[in-house]
């Protein structure tokens, strides 16, 4: 299930990202741009807006819980080797950032991991307060930003209308290493936010949201009727309002919606019998290779619309947003088929298996030293 989640998920957040990587004018004109589309490229955006980088982090969240859980079942330290762990994360998200993608979020899970792993062994009631607190303290920093931000002051004000049309990949990654404050300020918001998400995806994962019990079944329909009847038409109100209500539409309401999304997910999960089907499988081997699959999309669709490759971003911008659509649909049809194909001969997608000798090798070392606690054979 949890693979499942996470494969939805992956999928997702390209679906948010394609609109970044078919505009001509590249990430630089996206924000600006929030509010001019028409009605039809309004829903498609509100479709996934937010709303699966919302439920990725709230998975995140379990991850922690589980590897939380296996140190104290081995009575292995924590954080410990964790921190080593969190340190990867932020290093693979910064090669992300400079080489693939402006927006990366994975530079924000690493820091956020590192706070939250010194939190989730705390009692809930000590895990509440801090929700509470960073939650309400997010909730008016994106207030207080929505009430003193127009329209015109979210354009970066980047001249950048040929550099992902004619531009290099040199001059590309060039840009990022220049821009890299301008592009990294994302992290301000995703830091608080993941707090938040990943300690209530670790509470839920307590409160048995997973199970095949009443009390699983009870809180899913909970977080379908919060996230779902009075999330979703919520956000889809702010979708239309504008571009001063960015930051609403894409950081405070669509973590509402994503618990719903959560809920029905793991509920027809549950009813679902007999064996999966193709789709099911597809993103379910997603999930499996969730890292190599997020770095993967990317990377494709750089070459799909930006000038260095096939430059389809300019080319097919009159055909918008149909053909948005149908680079989504295909670059998840491909990456679902290569994760099954890959997944049939090896155990782990090719990035993880890279970052499971990168996080087992130091501890291999230690141990041989003397010094290392005992630690498991796999992530």
């Amino acid at each position: 299930m949890l693979d499942l989640l996470r494969g939805i998920a992956i999928v997702g957040t390209l679906g948010t990202n394609i609109w970044i990587f078919t505009d001509p004018g590249g990430p630089a004109d996206i924000i600006g741009a929030l509010g001019q589309p028409g009605t039809v490229e309004t829903i498609l955006r509100f479709l996934t807006n937010g709303k699966f980088l919302a439920l990725l982090t709230l998975l995140f969240g379990v991850g922690l819980e589980l590897q939380y859980r296996s140190a104290a079942r081995r009575g292995a330290p924590w954080p410990g080797w964790y921190l080593w762990r969190a340190g990867l994360l932020f290093a693979e998200g910064l090669i992300h950032y400079l080489l693939i993608f402006e927006f990366d979020v994975l530079m924000g899970y690493a820091l956020t991991s590192i706070i939250v792993a010194y939190l989730i062994g705390r009692s809930d009631r000590v895990i509440r307060v801090w929700m509470i607190a960073v939650g309400s303290v997010f909730a008016v920093l994106i207030g207080l930003l929505t009430v003193g931000t127009s329209s015109e002051s979210l354009d970066t004000g980047a001249e950048s209308s040929t550099l992902f049309t004619d531009g290099t990949y040199p001059q590309q990654v060039a840009a990022r290493i220049e821009m890299i404050v301008l592009y990294r300020l994302e992290i301000l918001l995703i830091v608080p936010m993941g707090i938040v998400l990943f300690l209530l995806g670790s509470q839920l994962m307590r409160a048995g949201v997973f199970e095949d019990s009443e009390r699983g079944a009870t809180l899913r329909r909970r977080l379908m009727v919060g996230g779902l009847a009075v999330g979703l038409p919520l956000n889809l109100a702010t979708a239309f309002a504008g571009s001063g209500w960015f930051l609403v539409d894409r950081y405070l309401l669509p973590p509402l919606v994503a618990l719903g999304l959560l809920g029905l997910v793991a509920t027809l999960a549950r009813r679902a019998t007999g064996a999966p089907g193709v789709l099911r499988r597809g993103l379910t081997n997603v999930g499996r290779t969730a890292l190599s699959s997020y770095i993967f999309q990317n990377l494709v669709a750089s070459a799909l619309c930006y000038g260095w490759g096939l430059g389809l971003a300019a080319t097919l911008d009159g055909l918008r947003p149909w053909w948005v659509v149908a680079a989504w649909a295909g670059i998840c049809a491909l990456f679902m088929t290569l994760s099954t194909l890959w997944l049939r001969r090896f155990e782990r997608g090719p990035v993880e298996t890279l970052w499971q000798w990168a996080y087992l090798a130091p501890q291999g070392r230690s141990r041989k030293s003397g010094k290392g606690q005992k630690t498991p054979t796999r992530l």
